[in-house]
């Protein structure tokens, strides 16, 4: 069953609306046997609960919905009133009884998820398809803000704004210490909506957990949702999820707990309308070709196909902005057809000495260490050719932190003075 939208939106609205409170069973996409099982398994659980409690653990409503699985469960004699709180049935005090505890029990012989009531796959396909990263537009000035703390020349930026409004895969490649990874995080701030994400999807009775506090940011309601949204629903922000060298195949897949009975959400599917860093590629715990192999058709068709435990495949939405970053040369680690499948390919390079400077300057003004053109001179007429080392954009923030740690050990002010640069330097950087 498709969830309920608001029909015309107000088209100044920069927040994705939530899918409506569902007004009948049908509209949950649920059964009114998993509802009433819910509604069982929480009573032998916790023990008596009113039908509010019912509300707030299930997360669905009780008029129309709740109530009719209720009076489903006392008719079959599997719940009963023991009185109640206030007015209305909202407020009665419920308890299983003895078939409901023996029922209560079978249940969980096949799941112990007790939480906010799963949306259906259906529901979850079509609500991903309206919030998808594809409609993301990137300006120019967004970008000049968003990136305004690295020093970026224009070219790398123009190369930037248009892969990160393709909405689909990106290459990042360099050496290690340009900032790679920095430039990835800081893409990850113009992802600055909200969208729906589920506390959990059901598929062939088998609960899949997504919502993740991890890596998903609550945002707040939008005035006048409070009390109208489905509340199996969470507003986040578009979803961050980084990955390193701990990313294995079992990652990838879905993750299912023998005692819970039910899965966790691989990180792809966490990550769906956001980004998702794969940092240090080519360092994880699995071959680049293995992961080539797992994903080249996701990276192509935008859908990723899962296993459950019972060996039936679903397919599901595959639907985010993946950056690849690696200071691992391309070709040592992938072939032509992956990088095919990766649309843009950036290079992030060594900075210009005038780049160099300007890092340098703000790192000493973040640090309150007196900068110095005559200190930067000697580092790039001295220190840099003696040994034979090229540029990176991290080399001024580490220099600058030893020539910290130096003069507080020497009981002297930090200053960008030859002696303590030098003595820097001989700590910092080694022959290879």
């Amino acid at each position: 069953m498709q969830p309920a939208l608001p029909q015309n939106p107000p088209a100044e609205s920069a927040t994705p609306l939530l899918p409506l409170r569902p007004r009948s069973i049908e509209a949950t996409g649920l059964s009114l046997s998993f509802i009433a099982d819910q509604i069982v398994r929480a009573l032998y659980i916790v023990g008596e609960m009113t039908g509010l409690q019912l509300v707030e653990l299930l997360h669905l409503p009780w008029e129309n919905v709740l109530d009719q699985a209720m009076a489903y469960l006392r008719r079959e004699q599997m719940a009963e009133v023991k009185g109640s709180s206030g007015l209305g049935e909202k407020a009665y005090r419920y308890q299983a009884t003895a078939k409901g505890i023996t029922r209560a029990k079978e249940i969980g012989e096949r799941t112990q998820y007790l939480g906010p009531a799963p949306v259906s796959l259906h529901d979850y396909r079509d609500v991903m398809r309206r919030q998808t990263t594809q409609g993301l537009v990137v300006t120019e000035a967004a970008m000049r803000t968003v990136f305004a703390h690295l020093v970026l020349n224009d070219s790398l930026l123009l190369q930037l704004g248009p892969a990160i409004n393709s909405g689909r895969s990106i290459f990042l490649f360099g050496h290690a210490g340009n900032g790679k990874t920095s430039i990835a995080e800081a893409t990850a701030q113009l992802l600055s909506d909200a969208i729906a994400i589920p506390h959990a999807i059901i598929v062939d009775g088998q609960i899949i957990r997504v919502f993740d506090p991890i890596h998903h940011e609550r945002r707040p309601l939008p005035e006048g949702q409070e009390y109208t949204y489905d509340q199996r629903w969470v507003l986040s922000k578009r979803p961050v999820v980084i990955a390193g060298g701990e990313l294995n195949m079992g990652s990838l897949d879905l993750e299912y707990d023998e005692y819970s009975k039910y899965y966790e959400a691989p990180l792809q599917l966490k990550a769906n309308g956001g980004l998702f860093l794969i940092d240090d590629f080519g360092r994880q715990q699995m071959r680049p070709r293995d992961l080539l192999n797992r994903w080249i058709v996701p990276l192509e068709k935008r859908v990723d196909y899962l296993t459950l435990h019972t060996g039936k495949k679903i397919e599901v939405p595959f639907d985010q902005l993946i950056i690849f970053s690696t200071n691992i040369e391309p070709k040592q680690l992938v072939d032509e057809a992956f990088l095919r499948r990766i649309r843009y390919k950036i290079e992030i390079g060594n900075p210009t000495p005038a780049e160099y400077r300007e890092i340098m300057r703000r790192v000493c003004k973040a640090k309150n260490v007196p900068y110095s053109d005559d200190g930067l001179r000697y580092l790039l007429e001295v220190e840099y050719p003696r040994r034979k080392l090229e540029l990176r954009a991290v080399h001024p923030r580490d220099l600058i932190d030893q020539v910290i740690d130096y003069a507080r050990f020497l009981g002297a002010p930090p200053t960008m003075s030859r002696e303590l640069l030098a003595a820097a330097c001989k700590s910092y950087f080694v022959e290879l």
